[in-house]
């Protein structure tokens, strides 16, 4: 299973995500190699990023409906918030 970076597209920042043991239904889950936060698939958003810490939803796919979102997290544009702050990526998967 390939690793996951974000890259954030105002300063160029990239947070790397590591394949972790799947979730209880079998899709894949994915943990930031620095921080205990999460990109999961939610039954009621799809794929999101998930901090556990604060048990809050952060970021998810911008354009891409849950209808449409696939087994894995979708390689597009996706919006996070982080308090009053927020910030676009895109989603790359890494080999």
């Amino acid at each position: 299973m390939p690793c996951i970076e974000m890259h954030r597209l105002s300063d160029g920042a990239v947070y790397r995500f590591l394949p972790q043991a799947p979730a209880a239904d079998g899709s894949p889950r994915y943990r930031r190699a620095d921080k205990d936060i999460w990109i999961l698939r939610d039954p009621d958003f799809g794929w999101i990023v998930w901090d556990a810490g604060e048990q809050a939803l952060m970021g998810r796919p911008w354009a891409v409906a849950l209808k449409d979102q696939g087994a894995a997290p979708p390689e597009c544009v996706w919006v996070s918030r982080k308090d009053a702050n927020a910030f676009v990526y895109r989603l790359v998967n890494v080999a």
